[in-house]
């Protein structure tokens, strides 16, 4: 009985978390512009997001998500794996507090966050647009890349960096040749989660975006629902961004298992050697 109330208790909980993106989903195919009513299966929303037939605001804020997304997320691969490198290397206290440091803003709510941010723009005296939504999306994807890049340090043989040097490799050439290798999996895994973390990011964008009309997909969800309704669109649009979002995952998780089973098939090979 405890197995049975588990797993329902499981089954429940995923489909109070499914069945709203299902439903969006469903009406993502009829022209309806009210979510709930069916006026038979089309394709038009679908071809109005690709073809320029939805609001040029709409457009837009697509475009300034993506690009935001895609410049932070590069960027806070760079910085992440950096960073992951030096707190690696330190020793235990040090670096025991770096990560406690570290993993603060992800536990931190997003909305302290934006309002911490745009406290600091503002004594900054920095006008909000680009430039500091970018940055604030680069400070709290940072972290996410920083938890995605140790574990990989972790596993990665620590005596290969010492052979790469005393085989006459320069530092520079031993970080690029062999320890990029070694957690090219890892940064992966941290580029994709950042920019997804990037493009779902509502709290810090609504503090720090300004009012100089730059809006996102999230914000411009916002701030069409308050004007008493979502453009239809809109729903094709998460329709896309789901899918899109799953296809990444499967490809993750596919590549790692891939990938463990290559070493696993490595190791067997090494034990037999012997």
């Amino acid at each position: 009985m405890k197995k049975f109330f588990a797993q329902l208790y499981v089954w429940i909980l995923l489909v109070m978390l499914y069945a709203p993106i299902l439903i969006i989903m469903i009406f993502s195919f009829t022209k309806a512009k009210v979510l709930g009513s069916w006026t038979g299966f089309s394709l038009d929303l679908y071809a109005n997001i690709f073809s320029g037939g939805v609001k040029s605001s709409m457009l837009m804020a697509i475009a300034n998500t993506f690009i935001i997304a895609t410049v932070a997320s590069i960027v806070s691969m760079v910085l992440g794996t950096v960073s992951a490198i030096g707190i690696f290397n330190m020793k235990g206290g040090y670096r025991k507090a770096i990560t406690f440091v570290n993993n603060v803003p992800m536990l931190n709510p997003d909305i302290i966050t934006g309002i911490s941010l745009f406290l600091l723009f503002v004594s900054l005296g920095m006008s909000q647009g680009y430039l500091t939504v970018i940055l604030s999306h680069i400070a709290f994807c940072t972290p996410y890349v920083i938890l995605s890049v140790m574990p990989k340090l972790r596993q990665m043989n620590p005596n290969i960096y010492e052979a790469a040097l005393d085989l006459g490799a320069t530092p520079a050439q031993a970080l690029w040749k062999v320890i990029i290798p070694e957690i090219r999996p890892g940064m992966i895994s941290g580029l994709i989660l950042a920019f997804t973390i990037s493009i779902d990011d509502f709290a810090v964008t609504l503090f720090t975006k300004g009012n100089n009309g730059l809006e996102t997909i999230s914000t411009y969800i916002y701030a069409d629902a308050r004007k008493g309704g979502l453009t239809p669109e809109l729903r094709a649009l998460s329709t896309l961004i789901f899918v899109a979002v799953l296809a990444l995952l499967i490809i993750i998780n596919v590549r790692q298992a891939r990938m463990q089973k290559k070493a696993a098939e490595n190791a067997m090979t090494i034990n037999k050697t012997r």
